[in-house]
């Protein structure tokens, strides 16, 4: 053992205070929310995007999944760093790098150079989830870790709730480039995660060398491609009824700008409510049948959310799907944190993550093209339902570790 190595291993972690702790949730929970931000003002204006570089809906739709595509890199890179030299920095950093991909694309002079900005893009994006959430859920308690893996998660939607503003209120008046320049605000966060969070505890205790984490890679590889599995299911899940749904009440609804925007309000905030609700009683009834119970319950809703004859049982629809999808959700960063070795916890959970990504990276553009040539309704509705009843499957196949103690420095046998 080297001096330097002799040094860390003896130098006793400071424990943060309940203060330093909500300083960093907030900033794991707006560092996740304006990155969702920049991702989800693409969906609002798809079809004035394919107009001005006079392409498809779904060519344009393929950048979302060159963006996802591209995510697993970022995972991998800011994920190693975070295990590895500590979470904050590269937090910082992410941040940064995403915020100025962002306003470029709105500089993009054409569609190539707007695909390969948003491949990059998937890069920033990537590495911000497994190194936020990390910071995240080793700073909580673990008798409310799942009620505060459900508002971190729902930075997301928070993040397609401020993309719907922006299309209500900037969109109109300023096209859709004004969209992605205001996706440079997040830089200003590196700021305050400067000034106000602390390094993990957890990290500090553990500090893994490379060979630490070699060999809790190889030691736990099944669990590792479990949770692809598991997180490409989850992907699906979430994806699968999103990233088209303005689309579909734009063209198939006959919805203007403004109204898709209301919708997509309307059914975030049930995100934001179904996050927080379902992931309270994962501290309960446990992360896996709370999970299931979800997306079972969003199969369930899809004929309100797709159907409906009238506009007031269609929005209620919308909100009852994004309360069960996003209620799974939110119980995914406790759920891989807990089950990730102490080792690479921000690795395994990222790169797990952004794998799963990855693997339903096609979920947007296959949805366009069989609503091309079968329609939105039918498109979206198939796809909800067999991705619905796959998840459930998926997730209880898998193994839960619910309030394990995230401090230890050694892995669960």
């Amino acid at each position: 053992m080297s001096s330097r190595t002799a040094e860390i291993a003896t130098t006793p972690a400071r424990k943060i205070t309940s203060s330093e702790a909500a300083h960093t949730l907030l900033a794991s929970f707006l560092g996740w929310a304006l990155d969702a931000f920049d991702f989800f003002v693409l969906v609002f204006v798809l079809p004035t995007v394919a107009k001005e570089f006079h392409k498809s809906v779904a060519d344009v739709a393929f950048t979302i999944t060159a963006t996802l595509a591209m995510r697993p890199i970022g995972a991998l890179i800011f994920g190693w760093v975070a295990d590895r030299y500590g979470r904050r920095i590269p937090l910082m950093i992410d941040v940064i790098f995403y915020s100025i991909v962002e306003v470029l694309s709105g500089f993009a002079p054409s569609y190539g150079w707007f695909l390969f900005l948003r491949a990059l893009y998937g890069v920033a994006m990537g590495g911000e989830w497994g190194v936020g959430a990390s910071l995240a859920m080793e700073a909580v308690s673990p008798k409310w870790r799942g009620f505060f893996s459900g508002l971190l998660q729902e930075g997301y939607a928070v993040g397609y709730l401020l993309a719907a503003g922006a299309y209500f209120f900037v969109f109109p008046y300023f096209g859709w480039r004004a969209m992605f320049f205001l996706g440079g605000a997040p830089a200003l966060l590196t700021i305050y995660i400067r000034a106000k969070v602390p390094e993990s505890e957890a990290w500090e205790r553990t500090r893994p060398d490379m060979a630490k984490i070699k060999r809790a890679v190889r030691e736990n590889w099944r669990l590792f491609l479990y949770l692809i599995l598991l997180m490409t299911m989850m992907n699906l899940v979430s994806h699968g009824t999103q990233d088209l749904y303005p689309t579909f009440l734009q063209k198939q609804r006959g919805f203007d700008a403004r109204t898709v925007a209301s919708i997509a309000l309307i059914y975030n905030i049930g995100a934001i409510l179904g996050g927080l609700t379902f992931g309270y009683f994962s501290d309960r009834l446990g992360r896996r049948r709370t999970m299931a119970i979800a997306v079972i319950g969003a199969g369930l809703v899809v004929p309100l959310w797709i159907y409906p004859s009238t506009v007031a049982v269609l929005v209620m629809g919308a909100f009852l799907m994004q309360f069960m999808v996003q209620g799974a959700w939110g119980v995914i960063p406790a759920h891989l944190t807990e089950l990730s070795p102490p080792e690479v916890r921000g690795l395994f959970s990222g790169l797990a993550y952004q794998m799963g990504v990855l693997l339903a990276s096609n979920a947007a553009f296959g949805e366009a093209l069989l609503a091309e040539k079968f329609g939105y309704s039918a498109a979206l509705a198939s796809v909800a339902a067999i991705v619905m009843v796959s998840a459930a499957i998926v997730i209880m196949l898998g193994r839960e570790r619910l309030g394990r103690d995230l401090h230890s420095g050694a892995a669960d046998a």
